[in-house]
């Protein structure tokens, strides 16, 4: 599996994302550029990384970045005929102001910045990003957003569950899933979704900031296990 990491002006966790996927997973990785029009031999057994974290400010919609970075096509292209996409935190929000992902994200409950550990429960072992994860594991893994606050019509929630699109929830320590736990008011505690065909992941939390033992943690780093896992038996099935 190869991956490619979209970079956009400002983007301070890219960098993070690339050094976990080089040097802690060991894998070939292509730094992109948002306003590449191109994707460089890529296939549908690899994987595009949209990266997280803008320094000047939390909103990178579709009045700002989007009409301007051509490499937004190449990914939906991409995402259409079945390659693996991953947004996360302000990519997860590209995702879903591209079309790739329902609902949207909205200003945190607080109207505040947040940034700290939170715990997530695994919803569904039936997509490739979460496929290796126990369900009864608790991840903790660290969110920075203000703008996280996931939200969609009612019914296109109820048909995600049903689905089984919704990956992660937030909860307590325990697993628990209630109020307490949801850190910015968002809709059902969700914290990361997948399209219908289950090969455009977005979510809030930040695998990247917790997947070296250096840190003290390495839940995130199952989220990349199971991709790669994934990718690898696909590949040998042809």
């Amino acid at each position: 599996m190869k991956f490619g990491v979209v970079l956009f002006p400002e983007s301070n966790c890219g960098r993070d994302v690339l050094h976990v996927l080089r040097t802690v997973m060991k894998q070939e990785v292509v730094e992109l550029w948002h306003k590449d029009t191109a994707l460089p031999d890529f296939s549908v057994g690899d994987c595009l990384v949209l990266s997280d974290g803008f320094a000047s400010r939390d909103n990178i919609g579709s009045e700002e970045n989007t009409p301007f970075s051509p490499i937004i096509n190449a990914v939906i292209d991409f995402a259409n005929n079945g390659g693996y996409v991953l947004g996360i935190c302000n990519g997860f929000q590209l995702l879903c102001e591209a079309g790739l992902l329902p609902g949207k994200l909205l200003k945190n409950e607080s109207q505040k910045f947040i940034c700290k550990n939170v715990h997530l429960k695994t919803m569904t072992n039936h997509t490739a990003i979460t496929s290796q994860i126990d369900p009864d594991l608790v991840l903790k893994i660290p969110i920075a957003h203000e703008q996280g606050r996931y939200h969609a019509e009612e019914t296109v929630v109820n048909e995600m569950d049903t689905n089984e699109q919704i990956l992660f929830k937030y909860c307590d320590e325990h697993g628990v899933i209630n109020t307490a736990a949801n850190p910015n008011g968002t809709l059902a505690n969700i914290a990361g979704i997948c399209n219908k065909n289950r090969n455009v992941f977005g979510l809030m939390p930040k695998p990247e900031r917790a997947s070296e033992a250096i840190l003290g943690n390495t839940d995130g780093r199952l989220l990349f296990d199971s991709l790669l896992t994934t990718a690898k038996v696909e590949m040998a099935a042809g």
